[in-house]
């Protein structure tokens, strides 16, 4: 059996199935990608990756949730080593979210087989569906972590009002098998993940590596500020009850709020907000907005989860308003595998690049998969700090290094 220390992956053949795979969905017109999930162009990509699994000698598979696997066998019959991401996209997507992981991984896997390597444990590629969100998000790991229920996909649609099972039995698939894709925890080692930094850190600060130690959990709410609508000529300021200036008390407090109780990672955005009744000369009645809060310590979403309720309500009665929200969403917080973040500054380190370790302030399907099992995530430079749009990029000297450690971190962990 090879060593396989010095083994590179083929940088060219990594670009040719980007550039192809970008193709597929995209719009001629502004260049993006709409690639959602379950869509025609979304399938036409999963019969486009099956079709590589195979041409590369690799043993091809998928699952009730459309799940794409390839597998390069290994010697026994120890917990398998996984990698992995997704290919669907949100609507006017780049080239490269979710899509890297997954090329990469088959690159991986297609070096190790090109080379005759015989890992000890099996190499599995796993391309989830849905990661995005068009259904909800996570759909396709959830329904390998076995998260997934009947009632769930009974009910999950999308924004236009599509049920999940009428998309699937529309490809002629039947819903409900996505609850026969749970994998046993214990048949798995670990669950490994490159992905784009979608945000500014390493590209500022030309690094082309970062090592991910902790996946940020979130809360989001919808808050409701009521007051009361009136005449914006004859109503006095001193006896207004106006809820928009009850949000922009709120919006100045977000960062005493994250200051006081938050920690360097914390986020707080206010991203969509809703004046009523919305005209130039009346006096705002309701004001309707979006709190999205992001931590990778649970226990720091829960007090900031408290000091926001504390900073509305004083707020409300401070201006005569009434407060209500509804927490819509919420993700715990995952830390990566202590012995699989090692790993892979170890890889690093030999290959002689740079490198931080730093949290994620996204949710990636690792995150679902850090639920079951160990796991451990590589970050290359954003161009910009730009992801969810057609100028998201990486140089392909970065892809090629985070490739090249994710090759060499696979083929340590399949030995151990």
């Amino acid at each position: 059996m090879l060593d396989g220390s010095n083994l590179k992956v083929n940088l060219e053949r990594i670009k040719t199935d980007i550039l192809t795979l970008a193709e597929i969905g995209q719009s001629s017109e502004d260049r993006g990608i709409y690639r959602m999930a379950f869509t025609d162009a979304d399938m036409q990509a999963k019969q486009w990756l099956s079709q590589r699994i195979t041409d590369a000698g690799l043993h091809y598979s998928s699952d009730g949730a459309l799940n794409l696997s390839a597998e390069l066998r290994g010697s026994t019959d120890q917990p398998r080593v996984l990698v992995g991401s997704h290919i669907d996209t949100v609507p006017c997507a780049g080239a490269l979210d979710g899509t890297l992981g997954v090329i990469v991984g088959l690159e991986c896997l297609r070096r190790m087989h090109e080379a005759g390597i015989e890992p000890q444990r099996t190499l599995e590629l796993i391309a989830f569906s849905d990661e995005e969100g068009r259904f909800g998000g996570m759909f396709g790991s959830q329904s390998f972590a076995g998260m997934i229920n009947p009632e769930r996909l009974a009910t999950m649609k999308d924004l236009d009002g599509v049920l999940l099972q009428d998309e699937l039995r529309r490809h002629g698939h039947d819903p409900f098998a996505a609850l026969e894709a749970a994998r046993a925890p214990d048949s798995i080692a670990c669950y490994l993940e490159l992905h784009i930094e979608q945000g500014p850190v390493l590209d500022r600060s030309h690094i082309p590596i970062g090592i991910v130690d902790e996946i940020t959990g979130l809360f989001t709410w919808s808050v409701w500020l009521r007051g009361e609508a009136n005449h914006a000529g004859t109503t006095p300021m001193e006896m207004r009850n106006d809820a928009f200036m009850g949000l922009a008390d709120f919006a100045h407090e977000v960062p005493r709020v994250l200051e006081e109780n938050g920690s360097d990672r914390s986020r707080a955005t206010i991203g969509k907000v809703q004046i009523l009744p919305g005209a130039a000369n009346t006096v705002p009645g309701l004001v309707e907005f979006s709190l999205d809060v992001r931590d990778t310590s649970e226990g720091v979403l829960e007090e900031l989860s408290s000091a926001f309720r504390k900073a509305l309500s004083a707020i409300a009665r401070r201006r005569h308003l009434m407060f209500e929200f509804e927490q819509k969403s919420f993700i715990t917080p995952v830390a990566c595998d202590t012995n699989v973040v090692e790993a892979l500054i170890k890889q690093t380190q030999q290959l002689g690049l740079d490198y931080q370790t730093m949290p994620s302030g996204a949710a990636h399907d690792a995150q679902i998969m850090g639920g079951i099992v160990p796991i451990g995530m590589i970050f290359v430079p954003s161009k910009n700090g730009q992801s969810h749009s057609p100028a998201e990029w990486t140089a392909w000297s970065d892809i090629e290094a985070g490739a090249n450690v994710m090759l060499q971190t696979l083929r340590y962990l399949s030995q151990c």
